[in-house]
């Protein structure tokens, strides 16, 4: 597979990730991600022996969208601070076959207190010792017979953060089976795509922002 460079400097690389690649290696063993940008570096830089690739952030396996990686140390620390500082913006396109009820809001806020179940590789809600407060802005983008497609922000980057938030708001993404859909999509993807990323660039004094291409079934 080609890897999808959205943006490459010295400090960054930028790319676009397919739904059902990991980020990094796993036990699945496939090609992650990252081993794809790694291959794709040394080729383009003709780099003799190990290249540095920083791993800044994750997505889901089956989500696709916007990943940077740091191409230096001084980059990795910076946009890892950036990350941990709320200096970030994200922005996700999600498809539901649900509906809210009419009359009910069609943006606004969700609150959630979640929990991982690392065995399961689970999120459950509710307060608990463990809890970690999960805020989510979200926005109804259009409504059709099919289902739902939303606009999504995370304010804090909480595990599946995403897909409970809008199964417990009975928003459950397509193919997500973990939380509640009824059938998978045929490449075992979901319903979500990390359409934006905004954050300070590691080393020039200005905000970037990068935007993937959005899936099929973000279309009408």
């Amino acid at each position: 597979m080609v890897l999808e460079v959205l943006h490459v400097d010295n400090h960054i690389l930028v790319v676009h990730k397919p739904a059902c690649v990991p980020v990094v290696p796993d036990i699945s063993g496939d090609e992650s991600l990252f081993d794809q940008a790694k291959a794709w570096l040394k080729h383009e830089y003709n780099k003799p022996g190990e290249v540095f690739l920083g791993v800044v952030h994750r997505l889901d396996r089956p989500v696709s969208g916007v990943v940077v990686f740091a191409r230096t140390s001084k980059g990795a620390s910076r946009l890892s601070a950036s990350w941990r500082e709320n200096a970030v913006e994200k922005k996700y396109i999600a498809r539901s076959k649900g509906h809210l009820p009419a009359g009910a809001p069609r943006s606004g806020e969700w609150r959630m207190w979640l929990t991982k179940d690392s065995k399961r590789n689970l999120v459950l809600v509710g307060k608990s010792e463990k809890a970690k407060l999960a805020i989510t802005k979200w926005r109804i983008l259009a409504e059709d017979p099919k289902g739902t497609l939303l606009e999504l922000q995370p304010l804090t980057g909480r595990p599946h953060q995403l897909r409970v938030a809008c199964a417990k708001a009975g928003l459950v993404l397509l193919g997500d089976l973990k939380y509640g859909a009824d059938q998978p999509l045929s490449d075992r993807s979901i319903g979500l795509h990390a359409a934006s990323l905004a954050f300070p660039h590691p080393t020039l004094s200005q905000r970037q922002e990068f935007h993937a291409p959005a899936p099929p079934w973000s279309r009408p």
